[in-house]
């Protein structure tokens, strides 16, 4: 199966399905001389595993990382790094109903016809338990650009379903289960109601997450074709059940007059931020802003009309333990996925532009 490798400097390589023994990724191109210790990774993977709260899927993953190569004495000598979590809390049985026949709106269908086989327990390769290995690698990612820039990366879910979920402080995200960037105790209960509800009922919904990286260096992106939102646009689409990206203003730009969108500049900076960080799909130095809507969860408790491999008409009901809203636990993939394209990019851009000077 090819599609397994992400970036071009700076790759990340996975491997493993849901229910086998484990998942892992190589990572090869990080410089040399990191300080890197498994303190440095654990921390995301805790943010992004399952069973923390009864919101998300029951499933019992300590999720513990090992490295395995690429670390010596400390820090990485700049050879491939392995990183390694294992399975330890299958239940493969819960899929033997869906061994013939497909899920409506997953990935079993395509994914038939594309190979001529699959794995059905927990989606094998197409499961969301494949983004643990991606956020462990950005791990390594995030710590480098701090040291180097000093950049960090923020994501708050900022919309359940219908309910929109107001902006109020980063700190706000390890407060509640949703992630969400708010201390509104009765909005918090609200969502947490309603996603009771769902579960009472063996439905899902869908979230919208927004993702922030400050301080970032200017000049990130290689136009035409590897523009940086074009190649963080591909990340993001690369996050199971994302169906939509926006950077910047987005959709909200076609309502927008040229007078409004163009972001104006002065001495001091730049006076708003319509373009999303990046001009000609290179980085101005602003704070790069990504927003991306994430469909509702396909394994659900409710009956619906598929097929089986026969192509007989069947009525598919997933047991199992699913989350209601996969864009709950989306927020660290997503903060992920945008540290490794910056990563990436960085590299690229030292090594064709490191002595460019505009003074």
């Amino acid at each position: 199966m090819s599609g397994n490798t992400f970036g071009s400097l700076f790759t990340v390589t996975t491997f493993g399905e849901s229910h086998g023994p484990a998942i892992g990724c190589i990572v090869d191109g990080c410089p040399p001389g990191l300080e890197l210790s498994i303190e440095d990774i654990q921390p995301d993977l805790d943010r992004r595993r399952p069973g923390t709260s009864r919101h998300v899927t029951q499933r019992q993953e300590p999720d513990t990382v090992e490295i395995l190569s690429g670390v010596y004495e400390g820090k990485t000598t700049g050879t491939p790094i392995a990183l390694m979590i294992r399975n330890q809390d299958q239940r493969s049985k819960d899929y033997g109903n869906i061994v013939e026949t497909f899920r409506p709106g997953h990935a079993d269908f395509a994914y038939w016809h594309k190979y001529g086989i699959r794995d059905p327990r927990g989606g094998g390769r197409s499961s969301a338990r494949l983004t643990a290995p991606v956020v462990a690698a950005a791990a390594i990612a995030k710590k480098w650009l701090f040291q180097k820039f000093g950049t960090t990366f923020n994501g708050a879910m900022t919309q359940l379903g219908e309910i929109a979920i107001p902006f109020e402080s980063w700190a706000h995200t390890s407060e509640n289960p949703f992630f969400a960037a708010t201390s509104d105790a009765a909005l918090i209960a609200r969502l947490e109601d309603f996603m009771d509800q769902l579960r009472r009922v063996g439905d899902s919904i869908g979230a919208r997450i927004d993702v922030v990286a400050n301080n970032v260096p200017v000049g990130l992106g290689e136009p035409i074709y590897d523009k940086l939102d074009a190649e963080i646009a591909y990340a993001m689409m690369g996050i199971n059940a994302v169906k939509g990206v926006e950077i910047g203003a987005g959709f909200a730009s076609i309502s927008q007059r040229g007078s409004e969108h163009g972001d104006e500049i002065t001495s001091t900076g730049f006076l708003t931020n319509n373009s999303g960080g990046i001009l000609g799909g290179i980085s101005t130095g602003q704070e790069i802003r990504v927003s991306m809507a994430i469909k509702p969860t396909s394994s659900i408790r409710v009956p619906k009309q598929s097929i089986d491999k026969q192509g007989n008409s069947v009525m598919v009901e997933t047991f199992g333990r699913h989350d209601p809203c996969v864009g709950i636990r989306a927020t660290p993939i997503a903060e992920a996925m945008l540290a490794l394209v910056l990563m990436d990019h960085v590299l690229r851009h030292r090594a064709q532009c490191g002595d460019v000077s505009v003074a």
